[in-house]
């Protein structure tokens, strides 16, 4: 077909030279006469502007090969939708002009009105083929496009699609009017390699097919005259996998800005990264598309497609406004309220892709070669920001700039008011959400704000308000200080007498031998704490050594761990492992199935407390509270529920149970901490503190003494026989985490959101020695004979020695919400990350393995031995999306993920092979652990 014309193209070879004659390679020459057809410039919309000249011999190919294609016949109608500065305007122009078709010029004032456009093209003037970017037809709407531009009667014959990412199947196939038979093709090219290089047509069985289809347009097949490469990283050529398309022919060769000579054949990198599979080219985004979030790398148009494909959305385009924040705008069908968008898309997102903000918009500004105007969304967004978050031109307008972050983060409606008893953690904040509030208003005062995240998860919006003004505006206002003056007494104990008398160490418990029952309990994060117990007697896989093998509880003692799994008929072995690192053993794949599950009412956050009678291991039992002020005893086995009490409030703490095996002990939301006996759930103490106690309470099994911290910033000392508080400290911050308790050295550590890691004296409650991390800490500290461990929301994990010199920190790309889990050995320290990992160190912080997952960790692993097979060591985990991953501890290598119906926040407990843990579709999980081996 090139050669029909053959004076012409004689004519135009002449363009083409060797600037050696000792050289094959051929050249093609712009100062030749009659080389160049017609000079532009790219948008610089996908890369850096180019000035691009563009011979007869490129893009003669493409009008050719289309006008075949697409069965040009001079009855036809092409609409002139490109601006003659877009290079694909001139193959519209030449398709019709050399098939003797007509060519229809639209007045941009009409062009840019959609209701105006749409009867124009389709009524007034029949077009029967279009060329256009997905850009102009989202601006007709969905019921415009179905009615009228995609019908059954229809006079288009022919859509093709590009300059764009082609949209997906789902969004496609809700333009298609019931009985259309247009011909609907995704074309794919680069300005560098005038106009387009590839082409695929949907096929007609996919478009009329009524079931959902969510597989990915292929680029399809090159067009005549064109080489489509994909090279990989190194530079070389791949058939399977991914890499950058590269694109070219012996002839599709332009001039690019100062190049007056280019070797005939040449590649040009085009930006756009794909994949292969089966032969087929689907495209991945561009590399200024890729970019890395939570520490995961996330290509943006993925956020448009699902969004996109939302019933809500009638269109949406998404930014990285600063490479720092991932801004979804969007045109919606209805009246739609943000929040549901939200809820939406965090059904078909993971966590990293969930956009930072939505910006509700009227409709999609474009640029006038009909693609996204990038640049004015985000001047779109710069001023819906300057309206409502601008520096505070004086306090007075703090409350109304206050009330707009507050409905920003929490995804609010923009018109809803935020009444001034509203409650950060009841409307929908997390963790996660108060600290990026914090942020926030930080960045709205111009300065940092101690003690602020501690006041956001505890006090109402007005209180918030009232803090600001007291620490930045040293305004005095009585409705914060009055806060506190209304909290809950202290407890019915005298607040005197608890803080001036302490308990003196004792060596023996306030109670007799005979009252202790032999047990061993389990808790997140491979805890355990076995007491008297003759048949299980060993230390546990996290817990400290020392916590056990100096306890003073008869029948206690320390050798190999094997006891977290087995009954103990002897010791386990861990399986031999190599030079390199890696076990020489057969590998075991974990299958998980559920046993049972039982309802709580609502979310269940809290992390399973697992209690096995030495006498009688078959009747162990699950602890687990619930939002719905639900504390539950559940039999592990069966998953029947022995007793069940309403306390009240929600309860986000792990249960811890009492050296004697009698009682065990809650926090809750109410403030309050309730000491339960374990047999009936009956009563037996509560102690009032002045805040909400998410804390986990721990035991020292030396004294039976219970500590538990509280959001009114003290960590208490409880004697729960005596039913008294033997001491309180306060700690200079809200304490949400639980306790850590080292026996040698004597030592109690705890954390405050307010960044401080504290060691405590656990006989006097004096303070240590402490060390001012900078940032909140969610994470509990975890102790080990040599060191102490925390990770912070600044991404690091700390690492301190018992006298409270920092040894190392290891950092993530994400804050740190998870407590550290160690090792049998306790020469590896595992924990999870918001960057989505789960990561192994050593003692001396340097990493062993990391893991990724499919969303956040916010629970603590849990390490334990394969009770099924050849006693591999391996390693529990959730990430928040709900799914349990089953790792190789030495390796990070993955046995087997589960996922659960609903978000998962709590940490698994596992004992012997099966896994429990609480999940946010308000139920708790008994799955059972089977393994099958592989060679």
């Amino acid at each position: 077909m090139l050669n029909d014309g053959k004076e012409k193209n004689e004519k135009r070879e002449n363009c083409i030279s060797s600037e050696n004659s000792n050289e094959e390679k051929e050249y093609v020459d712009a100062r030749h006469e009659d080389c160049l057809a017609y000079v532009l410039h790219t948008s610089g919309t996908t890369g850096t502007p180019k000035i691009v000249r563009v011979p007869h011999s490129c893009v003669l190919p493409n009008i050719l090969h289309f006008r075949e294609l697409f069965d040009i016949t001079p009855k036809d109608v092409l609409f002139l939708a490109s601006p003659l500065t877009f290079d694909p305007s001139v193959v519209e122009i030449f398709i019709a002009l050399s098939s003797g078709a007509s060519l229809l010029i639209v007045p941009t004032s009409v062009k840019v009105l959609p209701s105006k456009l749409a009867p124009v093209l389709f009524t007034c003037h029949r077009v029967t083929v279009l060329q256009a970017t997905p850009t102009l037809l989202r601006r007709f709407g969905s019921q415009l496009v179905k009615s009228t531009v995609l019908s059954a009667s229809t006079s288009l014959r022919v859509l093709a699609l590009g300059g764009e990412p082609f949209p997906s199947l789902t969004v496609l196939k809700n333009w298609i009017g019931k009985g259309n038979k247009t011909q609907i093709f995704n074309i794919y090219g680069i300005t560098e390699v005038s106009s387009w290089a590839t082409f695929y047509r949907i096929p007609e069985k996919i478009l009329n097919s009524t079931l959902k289809c969510e597989l990915p347009v292929p680029l399809g097949f090159p067009l005549l005259g064109t080489v489509v490469e994909v090279r990989d990283a190194d530079g070389f050529t791949i058939q399977e996998g991914s890499g950058q398309v590269f694109l070219g022919g012996k002839n599709r060769v332009c001039f690019l800005d100062d190049e007056v000579t280019v070797p005939l054949g040449t590649m040009r990198a085009t930006g756009d990264f794909v994949t292969i599979r089966g032969g087929e080219i689907f495209f991945l985004g561009r590399k200024d598309s890729q970019i890395k979030r939570h520490g995961k790398r996330l290509n943006i148009e993925l956020v448009q497609q699902v969004a996109e494909g939302l019933d809500q959305i009638e269109s949406c385009a998404v930014t990285w406004y600063n490479q720092e924040k991932l801004i979804l705008f969007i045109v919606t069908k209805d009246d739609v309220a943000k929040d549901l968008i939200f809820k939406e898309l965090q059904k078909h997102l993971p966590n990293h892709a969930i956009p930072d903000e939505l910006v509700l918009i009227d409709t999609l500004p474009f640029t006038s070669h009909g693609k996204v105007d990038v640049s004015e969304l985000n001047k779109i967004y710069l001023d819906s920001v300057n309206l409502t978050q601008n520096k505070l031109s004086g306090k007075e307008d703090l409350w109304e700039k206050l009330q707009c972050l507050w409905k920003s983060t929490l995804s609010l409606p923009e018109d809803v008011k935020v009444p001034e008893d509203s409650l950060f953690l009841n409307s929908g904040g997390d963790s996660l959400k108060s600290v990026r509030l914090l942020s926030e208003i930080e960045q709205l005062v111009g300065t940092p704000i101690p003690g602020l995240l501690e006041v956001i998860l505890n006090s109402s919006i007005l209180e918030i308000h009232s803090y600001i003004l007291q620490t930045v505006f040293a305004v005095e206002d009585l409705t914060f200080t009055k806060m506190y003056a209304t909290k809950r007494k202290f407890s019915d104990t005298d607040e005197e007498e608890a803080i001036g008398k302490s308990l003196q160490q004792r060596s023996t418990l306030p109670f007799s031998y005979k009252d202790i029952n032999a047990f061993i309990a389990l808790s997140r994060g491979s805890q355990i704490l076995s007491v008297n117990s003759t048949e299980l007697g060993h230390y546990p896989l996290a817990c400290s050594p020392d916590l056990i093998s100096q306890t003073n509880i008869k029948n206690v003692k320390s050798s190999n761990p094997s006891a977290l799994i087995g009954k103990s008929r002897g010791r386990s072995h861990v399986a031999k492992v190599s030079a390199e690192g890696n076990p020489v053993t057969k590998v075991e794949k974990m299958e998980l199935c559920v046993r049972w599950r039982s309802d709580t009412g609502k979310c269940v956050d809290a992390s399973p407390l697992v209690v096995i009678p030495a006498a009688d291991n078959s009747s162990a039992t699950v602890y687990i509270g619930s939002h719905s002020h639900r504390m539950k005893a559940v039999e592990l086995r069966s998953g029947k529920v022995k007793w069940e009490q309403i306390l009240g409030d929600r309860i986000e703490s792990s249960a811890c149970v009492s050296v004697c095996g009698n009682f065990i002990v809650v926090g809750c939301y109410n403030g309050l901490v309730y000491v339960l006996k374990s047999n009936s759930g009956e009563t037996h103490w509560m102690f009032t503190t002045e805040d909400t106690v998410k804390s986990s309470a721990t035991v020292d099994p030396t004294t039976g003494l219970v500590y538990i911290g509280s959001h009114d910033q003290h960590v208490y000392a409880l004697d729960i026989y005596k039913k008294k508080c033997i001491w309180k400290l306060k700690c200079e911050g809200t304490v949400f985490s639980s306790p850590c308790l080292s026996l040698n050295p004597h030592h109690l550590y705890c954390a405050t959101l307010g960044g401080l890691l504290l060691a405590v004296n656990p006989t006097t409650g004096n303070t240590v020695w402490k060390h001012c991390c900078g940032k909140p800490l969610f994470s509990s500290p975890r102790c080990c004979q040599q060191y102490i461990c925390i990770g912070c929301v600044d991404g690091n994990l700390f690492c301190f020695t018992h006298s409270g010199e920092q040894v190392w920190q290891f950092s993530t790309s994400g804050p740190i919400f998870s407590s550290p889990c160690t090792s049998a050995s306790e020469q590896e320290i595992f924990f999870g990350s918001h960057d989505c990992f789960i990561y192994c160190c050593n003692l001396k912080g340097h990493l062993q393995w990391k893991f990724e997952t499919t969303s956040r960790v916010y629970a603590t692993p849990f390490a334990f031995r394969n009770h099924n097979g050849n006693s591999e060591m391996l390693l529990a985990a959730a990430s928040t999306d709900g799914k349990l991953w089953i790792l190789g501890s030495e390796s990070g290598q993955l046995q087997n993920v589960y996922e659960l119906p609903g978000e998962v926040f709590s940490s698994p407990v596992i004992w012997e092979s099966v896994l429990i843990i609480g999940c946010r579709n308000n139920y708790i999980y008994c799955l059972d652990l089977l393994s099958g081996t592989q060679n």
